[in-house]
């Protein structure tokens, strides 16, 4: 049979097979489907914004429980090199502790934050961390050492570590829910939905003018396309800027 083209809809993994099959001459567009949002040349990957809603959702149902019984709820979310989920999630569903990849943390800090909320008559907080954070002078913290097909070992046990050593320094009772796979699915968000069609048409306007190796993105309002080269050639991390607005809400 002939093949007229193929269109790639996925993140870093899905895309550089893309990229590579490119290389060989094979008739290739990009669309960024991914929760994590670590793709350069796009603001935005379809997925993220349902992912975000999901952990700002939990974040609002397990105030309540964190606040009734004067609990620390430590919440972790998928993030393996970028905190995009847990800053964007956190920020919306008022997370009083962000830690992220980009941004090793001090566990004594974070005790400090929490006990300073409490002299304040906060008698609860809600930390949400990245399955990729890690303490400061620390490796990833991992569940297997075993790599996927793409060479990615699996991630996953931060959640519990950081809250084992909040309640051995505090006193305070705390738990841990680890939101996993739960935000991978479900029904997508509107603006997830627009942006997937946006992006559809995008790619296959871009087959049908013969224009290949390239992805589709979104920059502002407006969608464009970028190189693979481009949209693989760094993965897109949370700025010091963001982090800082989410800082201002810690303690």
């Amino acid at each position: 049979f002939e093949l007229d083209a193929v269109i790639a809809i996925g993140g870093e993994d899905t895309l550089g097979v893309g990229k590579k099959l490119y290389d060989k001459g094979l008739r290739c567009v990009g669309v960024p489907k991914t929760i994590d949002n670590d793709l350069s040349g796009t603001d935005y990957t379809f997925g993220f914004d349902t992912a975000v809603s999901v952990v700002a959702e939990a974040l609002d149902r397990l105030h309540t429980t964190a606040e009734a019984h004067h609990r620390v709820m430590v919440v972790e979310v998928m993030g393996r090199h970028a905190g995009w989920i847990a800053i964007e999630g956190g920020l919306a569903g008022g997370a009083d502790i962000i830690l992220i990849p980009e941004f090793p943390f001090d566990l004594d800090e974070i005790c400090a934050q929490i006990q300073k909320r409490r002299e304040r008559g906060k008698l609860f907080s809600i930390v949400v961390v990245a399955a990729g954070a890690r303490p400061q002078d620390a490796s990833l913290i991992v569940q297997s050492r075993e790599k996927d097909a793409f060479g990615h070992v699996r991630l996953g046990g931060i959640g519990n570590i950081v809250a084992r050593e909040i309640e051995t320094r505090t006193a305070i009772d705390t738990r841990v829910t680890v939101l996993g796979h739960v935000q991978r699915g479900g029904s997508p968000t509107a603006f997830d939905r627009i942006l997937a069609t946006r992006f559809g048409i995008a790619a296959i306007d871009l087959v049908k003018e013969e224009k290949f190796g390239l992805m589709v993105g979104l920059k502002g309002n407006r969608i464009v396309s970028v190189p693979f080269a481009e949209a693989l050639a760094e993965t897109k991390t949370v700025d010091a800027e963001l982090y800082e607005i989410a800082k201002v809400f810690f303690g």
